[in-house]
């Protein structure tokens, strides 16, 4: 053979014997895989953080499995199975051309009811935003729930447990279809890359971003960081436990008293990536995730009262997506706040807060009210709604504001932060300067009977907790 010849037989033979040698546009002509995903592929038995392939492409869990027991609840062999604040997230987008969305969701075992929340992605996992409102499911029977998609767009969707940590969840068949049938999973994902082959490792799905206000990138809230101060009253998810209930949002985390129709506290972070231009909803309405057993506050048990609904996490707080904003509305965010006390004293401690933030700083909040009896425009009550929406004597708000980083915990526990207390009577003559209020943490304590600070280290809580703040910016 003359050496030209072998030369390109060689070539040839090379070429043959490497078919998946393709370029970036073949790979993405790999065959799509079409919905549902129905976990029977899933082999993964432990809670632990980690990714799995399954029929349609690989999907993380965060303190999650793929339980196969006769406690898990589910249409074949396998369903999905969430623990705590766990969440279930896709690794790939859907085609564009999602109409529908189903995911059927159970209570694992005989555990109490949970809620979760549907979320979902247009950019490959870089923003998020809710899909619909909140779900608390409970019962053993797999309940199917639709939520509209987004149809222009590819998408990908994220499962969130928002209430644990003693209850279980299960999830089978979810489900997306399109105008003409079942969505397809496409080969690339969002950043332009080919989906791993089934087995390998990927990437977890990055945090949330968002844009500040001034258009510099600052970071969006971690649903964690609403709590990184600690759980001032021990509260727990256990719907037993109607006076000291936690409940746990991506927005904000309360310790809510069912007897009294309000929060006892409520816990969040404020960072630039929480402030943006999505305007106020207004859509005041009852809280779906609370138990059933617990009395709903609507919007009329405050009507004709002489009282605002006050937020505790506040509207301004959570203008990053329209659904951000609209749960600050829920009516367990309440409480009855004397209208000059709202709408002058508090409203300028909160934009005197974001504008530290908007300046470059970061804030951990913590708000909440005690005794019972207030002064609203319509003169003083103990309580509205025949009795079960408690008029607080006092509210408060201690502010933790400190330098964008890190590890803000060691950073607070250093003095690397300024903490502000104020203690205000439920009274409609109060003064309009909250700087008139300042008291200490430790005070605020003594009459609430809360521990607020309690992540702290018990020496760096001492020393911090005493100081009263002077009311100017440094």
């Amino acid at each position: 053979m003359r050496p030209s010849l072998l030369l390109g037989a060689l070539a040839l033979l090379a070429c043959s014997s490497n078919p998946d040698r393709r370029s970036p546009s073949d790979l993405r002509q790999t065959p799509a895989v079409a919905f549902p995903e129905t976990f029977e592929a899933g082999t993964k038995g432990a809670y632990t953080e980690a990714d799995e392939a399954l029929a349609t492409g690989p999907w993380h869990f965060q303190d999650g499995l793929i339980g196969s027991t006769a406690q898990d609840h589910k249409d074949g062999q396998h369903a999905a199975r969430l623990r705590g604040l766990g969440r279930l997230t896709m690794q790939f987008d859907a085609a564009a051309g999602v109409r529908q969305i189903t995911v059927s969701a159970a209570a694992y075992g005989t555990d109490g009811p949970s809620t979760w929340e549907l979320w979902l992605s247009r950019d490959g996992g870089g923003h998020w935003q809710r899909a619909g409102a909140p779900v608390t499911t409970q019962g053993p029977r797999l309940v199917p729930h639709t939520f509209a998609g987004a149809a222009s767009e590819p998408l990908r969707l994220e499962i969130r447990k928002t209430s644990g940590p003693k209850t279980r969840l299960n999830f089978d068949d979810v489900v997306l279809t399109t105008a003409t049938g079942p969505a397809v999973a496409v080969a690339v994902g969002g950043t332009g890359t080919a989906l791993p082959a089934p087995g390998a490792p990927t990437r977890p799905t990055p945090a949330p971003t968002a844009q500040g206000p001034t258009g510099a990138p600052g970071p969006a809230t971690n649903p964690g960081d609403n709590l990184l101060l600690g759980n001032p009253s021990g509260a727990t998810s256990d719907p037993a436990n109607a006076t000291n209930y936690l409940l746990v949002r991506p927005q904000f985390t309360s310790g809510y008293n069912a007897t009294r129709g309000i929060p006892t506290w409520t816990s969040w972070h404020v960072g630039r990536g929480d402030l943006g231009q999505s305007p106020r909803q207004n859509d005041f309405r009852p809280d779906p995730a609370l138990p059933r057993q617990f009395f709903q506050v609507t919007p009329q048990s405050y009507s004709g009262s002489g009282f605002d609904k006050g937020h505790n996490c506040p509207s301004g707080d959570r203008t990053a997506t329209l659904d951000d904003n609209s749960a600050t509305f829920l009516m367990s965010n309440m409480v009855p706040q004397a209208p000059q006390n709202n709408q002058q004293t508090w409203a300028h401690l909160e934009e005197y807060t974001r504008a530290q933030v908007q300046r470059g700083l970061e804030a951990y909040v913590l708000m909440g009210s005690y005794g019972r009896g207030g002064t609203g425009k319509n003169g003083f009550a103990t309580a509205l709604d025949q009795g079960r929406v408690t008029v607080p004597a006092r509210i408060w708000k201690v502010v933790v504001i400190l330098p964008e980083g890190t590890d803000d915990l060691r950073r607070i526990a250093a003095g690397q932060a300024r903490i502000l207390a104020v203690d205000t009577p439920n009274d409609n003559s109060i003064a309009p300067d909250w700087k008139q209020y300042l008291t200490s943490v430790d005070k605020v304590e003594a009459a609430s009977g809360l521990d607020l600070l309690s992540a702290l280290p018990p020496a760096a809580q001492a020393q911090l907790q005493k100081v009263v703040d002077s009311g100017r910016a440094n």
